[in-house]
């Protein structure tokens, strides 16, 4: 007798879940620290996709830590008041009033919305900044260049985060905090998810871009590279294959590895539930360090 293509479906839909058992046992009770921006931010059904994923991966028992930009808010509100957005090597640049912004845009507008999301679909969370408990502690970070009030991480206190993991809440962190004066710092958000990731002892650190993982060839999404050991990543420099923008993010993922993550991954944030996908499936999606 043949089957309705109801009962196909449902047939379907048990094994899709029981293929993620493995990896829901392998993550229950295990951190993962997932950086959220780029395009999942701004449009709308990815921002669902993302929001819903992280509470189901909350629901079987896995401890998501959610740590988020918002470039393209902060680019609107400084547009708005008529300040210019300037980048230096990847990096805004962060005056005074620009540091302002950035605290309002991203502790207040983005983190709240955020939360009001995860809230929505079911789940509990709770709004961090790094003044929060003292929980970044930074200097301003220095270089050849200026970049005013960028700062650069000393060390993570990750007893805030904990305390709102152990009581059952989701921890939504963006990523500004104060030096010695009360000055305010700007921290790039895929080096603050990398560095809580490793204070934390996260299995995970899942970074979401805008770009399908490492390409060997940047203009061909069918080169892309699903598996990278951090041993090669001086040599992948040198030929090219990790350049511009993807220097960055890659040493964040090295430096994760190296200070005990299990692994970092650089997945597509532009594929709807790519997160799923990449957690609880064997193929997952993007690239991983190891």
């Amino acid at each position: 007798m043949n089957e309705t293509p109801e009962a196909v479906s449902n047939s379907v839909r048990s094994r899709i879940l029981i293929d993620a058992l493995p990896y829901i046992r392998k993550y229950s009770n295990k951190i993962v620290v997932i950086k959220y921006g780029g395009n999942a931010m701004t449009n709308p059904e990815l921002k669902s996709a993302v929001m819903s994923d992280i509470v189901l991966l909350t629901l079987v028992g896995i401890k998501i830590v959610l740590v988020h930009g918002g470039g393209p808010e902060i680019n609107q509100m400084l547009k708005r008041v008529g300040i210019e957005s300037r980048f230096v090597n990847g990096l805004r640049y962060t005056d005074e009033d620009t540091a302002d912004i950035v605290r309002m845009v991203l502790a207040g507008k983005v983190n709240k919305e955020l939360v009001s999301r995860l809230a929505e679909y079911g789940g509990k969370a709770i709004g961090l900044c790094g003044i929060d408990g003292g929980m970044i502690s930074a200097h301003k970070m220095e270089g050849d260049v200026d970049l005013g009030f960028v700062g650069e991480i000393d060390a993570v206190d990750t007893k805030p985060v904990l305390d709102t993991l152990d009581n059952g809440y989701i921890p939504v962190i963006s990523t500004v905090t104060c030096g010695k004066n009360g000055e305010v710092y700007n921290i790039n958000a895929d080096t603050a998810a990398s560095r809580i990731a490793a204070e934390l002892g996260a299995e995970n650190l899942v970074l979401m871009t805008d770009i399908a993982g490492l390409l060997r060839d940047k203009d061909d999404p069918s080169t892309l590279i699903p598996t990278v050991h951090v041993s090669e990543v001086p040599f992948m420099k040198r030929q090219g294959i990790i350049s511009g923008g993807m220097i960055p993010k890659i040493e964040c993922c090295v430096e994760a590895v190296r200070r005990g993550v299990h692994k970092t991954c650089i997945i597509d944030g532009r594929v709807p539930h790519s997160i799923l996908v990449e957690l609880l499936t064997n193929e997952g999606i993007g690239t991983q360090f190891i």
